[in-house]
Parts: structure tokens; C-alpha cells; sequence
């Protein structure tokens, strides 16, 4: 679509869904996107007719399987009645595996006037929101017919089944916790053994130390230290179904490891320390995890990096002008994972607040974008210098207490990924964290 001129500026989140209307065939994926173009609504069509076909679309059974269906849903301001074409599509109101990547090209707020004109085209009085919310809404997701997934690799993650542990290896010798332990690859894949053993879902190699006043190495010292280890992760049986992020601002850094096996770029800085990080996520088409930083590691615990009056809601605008300045560069919504960056340009009671106020980050985030608000958030509090602040515990392995505390935390205020350095602990709490959230649903 870019390639024919369409400037592609929003994306719903991924569906996976059951067949409708012919159900002998394999589940579909689902989304919608949310653009602009100086086609014509005929010619549009015509452009999206090619598409299909340079995709490998023919004439079939209606409703059977095909590579590819685009359908115009809506189109400007307009309502189009012509032999070939209407506008808004007929069946939008109908489907739920279309009105639920529609709903999510939307925030809360009605941000111009051609969003709502599409809410005045809706069967419902109210909008789009209530026409939704008629046929289900949020209720049918994570059902057997529906489902928001993540491509990674070869798999489609279905990554609100359960809360999933992100392993730390850190590779440097500088890092606040264990900087110097896992330098060599015996040592690093010893301990991504015991790591997975215990429970990780996924391994988070970081060669670069983000440590408060940390002083930055080039990408290629960050590839020497980063290389050997992660293709010798990647060659162990038990990394079978497991994942490997990448630590790294650096889009060179992310570029050759994704070239060699990594599944997920993990930027600290959300694109702000590269430029050209946005297009080489895009390009290589991996899941992208966005965080919140003001300044870079050496710089963002200065007094004016630290200054907030609301911090949730600042870092809510702040992380989400990133994540829309991802998605103009090609990344999908789809592919994005957000983490508030507890630690990060954030005094302890900024820590505090994040934890408390993760469903208002969720909220806050909904009013601009629900493609966002329902993708998977990240939180990496373990072991971090606030804990020690709290509870008095200079020596960062003595906080692990209290990172199981902070994370059981996180995850029921609607944490999706824990990021921790001790798996076992974490790992049996998030179990029990998993099963009061599935108490919580099936009582709502």
C-alpha cells in the first residue's frame, strides 16, 4: 500500500479468528489500517484489486481461503453507493473480527472531524464505540473464535494467556546487579539454562550497560561482546519455543542481531538515541518493545530529566509520541510493546507511582490510541535502586523480595511481561498473580 502512494498512519492490533460463513478452513488474521490518499474511492479499490492479485488472490469460493482480502471500510467523509462499491462497508456491523481492528484505528477521544463522521455513519445512535460494544465488544476477546496475537518469528503469540517472564543476561561487566558474571559464553549459557529451567519465556541479551551514568560503548564493541553469546543461546535445545531480545539502541546492533536469530529489539530510549533505528524495525519486521526515557543513561537521572508533575500522564504523552512516530516509520501497532521505564529518569517515588498507576497509563493511552492501550505492556522494576530506597537494602541481589513484590503488582495492575533477573521467585509468583487475574475474569 505505501508502495502505491497510501500513507499508512494508524494500525489496529492482530486478530487471529475462526472462519465465518465458510468454516472448513484455516483461521484467519485480522486487522485494519488507517490512512491517507489522493486516489479516488474507485481507484483506491482498483489499487487494492492489484494488490490482492500481485499477492496471489484468484477467484474462489466467497468466503473461502484466500492469502489476502483488503476491503475499503470507510473512506473520507463520505457514503459511497455504487455498482462496485459501498461505503461504509455493508457488513461492518456484523463482524466482530472487523469492528474490532476498526474500533482499535480509534482512541476515546474523537481526535478530527472525519473520525466522526464515521461515528455518525454507525447503526448506533451513540457511535462506533457502543456498535462495538452491541456486538460483544472486549468480551469476545480471548475466546476460542478471537484472539489479539503477536507475530514473533515463526509463532503467533498469544501473549495475554499468561504473564510472561523475560530473563536478564546482561553481558557487560558495568551493570548495577551483575556486571562482569555472564562475559563468557560458558557462564552466559550456563545461566540461560538455569533461567529457562526456572521458568523464563524469553531471554533479554544486553551487551550496552543502561545503568544510571553509565558511559556508551560504539555498536561494534556492543556486537563483539553480544555476538558469540547470542548465536550460542540460540543454538541450545532448551531455547526450543523460547524467545531472545536484543538490549539496544543502536539500530546497527539490531539490524545483525535480528540477521542472526534474535526475535524481539528491546530500545531503551524508544528511538531517540538512533534515527534510524524506527526503519530498521520496520524493515526487519520484529516485534518492537518502546520504553520511556528522558535523556540517555548518562544523563537521565539529572535534576531536569526528573521533573514531573503528573508522572503518568507525562509519560503516557511522551511514550505514545514515540509509539506514533514508530508507526509513520512502518512499525504496526501490532508488533509494539510499551514499558513506562521504571528507573529511567524517575526518582523513587515516580517508581512508585507507575506501579500504582499502570491501569491509568493503559487509560490515558486509550484516549489516544485502543490499538495501543490493548497491546502487551512491559515492566522492568528488578532490583532497581528504588527498592533498596524502600526497603533498605544497599546490595542490589538482597532487593529480589522486593521485586516480587513490585511485578506482582505490576502485572495485576495489567503488566503482560515481567522483566526480572531472578526467574524462580518471580516465576512462582507470577503463577499465583495469573490465577487471581482468571479468578478476577470469570467473576466479571
Amino acid at each position: 500500500m505505501r508502495k502505491s502512494g497510501i500513507e499508512i498512519s494508524r494500525h489496529g492490533c492482530l486478530y487471529e479468528t475462526a472462519p465465518a460463513y465458510v468454516t472448513d478452513q484455516p483461521r484467519f488474521l485480522n486487522s485494519a489500517v488507517r490512512g491517507v490518499t489522493t486516489l479516488g474511492p474507485h481507484d483506491l479499490l482498483q489499487e487494492l484489486k492489484k494488490i490482492e492479485k500481485d499477492m496471489g488472490r484468484t477467484a474462489g469460493i466467497r468466503y473461502g481461503p484466500r492469502p489476502i482480502d483488503l476491503d475499503i471500510l470507510f473512506y473520507g467523509k463520505f457514503r459511497i453507493n455504487s455498482d462496485t462499491l459501498t461505503v461504509p462497508h455493508e457488513r461492518i456491523w456484523e463482524r466482530p473480527f472487523v469492528m474490532a481492528p476498526l474500533i482499535d484505528l480509534l482512541g476515546l477521544d474523537v481526535d478530527n472531524d472525519t473520525v466522526a463522521s464515521w461515528h455518525s455513519m454507525s447503526v448506533q445512535s451513540s457511535g462506533l464505540h457502543e456498535s462495538w460494544q452491541k456486538l460483544g465488544g472486549e468480551s469476545l476477546i480471548g475466546k476460542e473464535g478471537m484472539k489479539r496475537v503477536l507475530p514473533v518469528g515463526n509463532w503467533l503469540w498469544d501473549w495475554s494467556e499468561k504473564t510472561s517472564i523475560m530473563g536478564i543476561l546482561n553481558l557487560t561487566p558495568d551493570s548495577f546487579s551483575d556486571g562482569g558474571m555472564y562475559q563468557s559464553v560458558e557462564a552466559a549459557v550456563s545461566h540461560v539454562r538455569s533461567m529457562i529451567t526456572e521458568g523464563a519465556d524469553m531471554i533479554d541479551l544486553g551487551a550496552q550497560s543502561t545503568r544510571p551514568s553509565a558511559e556508551l560503548i560504539s555498536p561494534r564493541e556492543e556486537l563483539n561482546r553480544l555476538l558469540p553469546v547470542l548465536e550460542a543461546v540460540l543454538e541450545m535445545p532448551e531455547m526450543e519455543g523460547k524467545f531472545v531480545s536484543v538490549d539496544t539502541f543502536y539500530s546497527e546492533v539490531a539490524r545483525e542481531a535480528v540477521n542472526r536469530g534474535a526475535h524481539l529489539v528491546n530500545d531503551v530510549s524508544a528511538g531517540k538515541l538512533d534515527s534510524q533505528m524506527f526503519k530498521a524495525v520496520a524493515e526487519l519486521k520484529v516485534p518492537y518493545i518502546a520504553m520511556h526515557m528522558r535523556g540517555d543513561p548518562s544523563t537521565m537521572q539529572n535534576n531536569e530529566n526528573v521533573q514531573y508533575q503528573d508522572v503518568c500522564k507525562e509519560i503516557t504523552s511522551e511514550l505514545y509520541s514515540r509509539v506514533k512516530e514508530a508507526e509513520l516509520s512502518g512499525i504496526p501497532a501490532w508488533r509494539i510493546i510499551i514499558d513506562p521505564g521504571i528507573g529511567f529518569s524517575k526518582r523513587t517515588e515516580h517508581n512508585v507511582d507507575i506501579l500504582v498507576g499502570l491501569p491509568a497509563i493503559r487509560e490515558q493511552i486509550a484516549m489516544k490510541s485502543l490499538a495501543v492501550a490493548h497491546g502487551p505492556m512491559l515492566i522492568g522494576p528488578s532490583r532497581k535502586r528504588f527498592l533498596g530506597e524502600i526497603c533498605q537494602r544497599p546490595v542490589a541481589v538482597e532487593r529480589d523480595p522486593a521485586t516480587v513484590a513490585s511485578v506482582t503488582a505490576g502485572v495485576l495492575g495489567g503488566a503482560n511481561i515481567v522483566r526480572v533477573h531472578n526467574v524462580r521467585d518471580n516465576h512462582d509468583a507470577m503463577r499465583v498473580c495469573d490465577a487471581m487475574l482468571t479468578r478476577r475474569r470469570s467473576r466479571s
